[in-house]
C-alpha cells in the first residue's frame, strides 16, 4: 500500500479539480481529502456519509465558580485576557494553554477537551473516502489531518487496496506537514506564475526535509508558457521529476459547478487526454514505478 498526496503552494491551484479527475482514473484506491480547513473535494465525489465521527481537539479552561476563592492569580497569569473580573473565563480568548488550570492554588479550573470538527467515511462512485471538517475558527488541523490519513491506512489495509489517494493543504504550515509524512510521492501543482515558483521552491524544500519524492506538474501552463519553463528548470535542478503540463481550459470551471470532475464532463477532450497523460507519467516516475503501481490505472473512454 502506498500514499500519492496532492499539494500546492498556494490555494487555487486546481489541486482539488486534478485529485478527482486521478480519482476517475485510478484503481484500487482509497481517497483522501487532507484539506480539512478547507475540505472540497466531496464537492466533486457527491460522498454517501456511512460514518460521523466527533473530532475532539484542544482543551479551554472552565472555572468553577463554586470552588473559586477569587484570588486573582489566573487574571495575573492569563497573558490572553481571558479571564474577567468576575472570574469568567472568555471561550473565544481562551487559547487554552492551560497555565491558569496548573497553577490555580484552589484547583477550582477544569479543562474539558472541545468538540472541533467531524470527520467522516463515505462511499463514493470511485470508492471508499475518508473526509473532514474543522469547525470554524478551531485549530488543531494538523492532528485532524493524521487522523484522518491514518483513517485512510486502515481502510486500505481492510479493504486491500494498493494506493490512497490524498487531496492535500496547501501552502507549508502545520496541516502540510500532517499530510506529507511518510508518503509516498507528493505532485506539486503548480501555476506558472513568480508567485508560484516561489511556493513550489518552499514546499520542494519541506518534501527534502522528510524526504519524500516531489512530482510537479505545471497545470493552466498556456497562460505563461515562459514561466512554464523556468518552473520546470528548477524542478529538475531540484531532482524533481516533472510529470506534465495542463493547459488552462474553462471545462474544469463547468465541471465544477455541476459537481463532477473533467473526465466525466467532456470525456474525451484534449485536456481530457493530457489528464491522462499525466496520471501515467505519475504513476510510471521512478518514485511510483518502484512500488508496482503501473497497473492501477482504470481504461476509461
Amino acid at each position: 500500500m502506498r500514499e500519492l498526496v496532492i499539494i500546492s503552494g498556494k490555494g487555487g491551484t486546481g489541486k482539488t479539480s486534478l485529485t478527482a479527475a486521478f480519482a476517475a482514473l485510478a484503481e484500487n484506491a482509497v481517497l483522501c481529502d487532507a484539506d480539512v480547513d478547507a475540505a472540497d473535494l466531496h464537492l466533486l465525489l457527491a460522498p454517501e456519509v456511512k460514518k460521523r465521527t466527533d473530532f475532539m481537539g484542544g482543551s479551554l479552561a472552565a472555572i468553577r465558580q463554586d470552588d473559586c476563592v477569587e484570588c486573582g492569580k489566573c487574571l495575573e497569569l492569563c497573558k490572553f485576557e481571558a479571564i474577567s473580573e468576575d472570574f469568567v473565563v472568555d471561550p473565544i480568548a481562551c487559547e487554552g494553554c492551560g497555565v491558569c488550570v496548573d497553577l490555580c492554588p484552589e484547583q477550582a479550573i477544569d479543562f474539558p477537551v472541545q468538540k472541533c470538527g467531524e470527520w467522516f467515511i463515505s462511499d463514493t462512485r470511485y470508492g471508499t473516502m475518508v473526509h473532514a471538517r474543522l469547525g470554524i475558527a478551531e485549530e488543531n488541523s494538523g492532528k485532524l489531518v493524521s487522523l484522518v490519513r491514518q483513517q485512510a491506512k486502515e481502510i486500505a489495509e481492510v479493504e486491500g487496496r494498493e494506493l490512497i489517494l490524498t487531496d492535500g493543504p496547501p501552502g507549508i504550515g502545520c496541516p502540510v506537514i500532517a499530510a506529507i509524512g511518510g508518503a509516498t510521492a507528493l505532485v506539486i501543482i503548480v501555476e506558472p506564475t513568480v508567485s508560484g515558483l516561489h511556493d513550489m521552491s518552499r514546499v520542494a524544500d519541506l518534501a527534502r526535509h522528510f524526504k519524500v519524492p516531489g512530482l510537479v506538474c505545471v497545470n493552466k501552463y498556456d497562460l505563461n508558457e515562459e514561466m512554464a519553463a523556468r518552473i520546470e528548470n528548477v524542478a529538475t535542478e531540484r531532482n524533481m521529476e516533472i510529470v506534465g503540463r495542463i493547459p488552462f481550459d474553462p471545462e474544469f470551471t463547468r465541471a465544477m459547478v455541476e459537481g463532477k470532475n473533467i473526465l466525466e464532463f467532456v470525456p474525451g477532450s484534449a485536456t481530457v487526454e493530457t489528464v491522462r497523460s499525466v496520471w501515467g507519467s505519475i504513476l510510471s516516475s521512478p518514485a511510483m514505478n518502484k512500488l508496482g503501481l503501473k497497473d492501477f490505472s482504470k481504461t476509461i473512454r
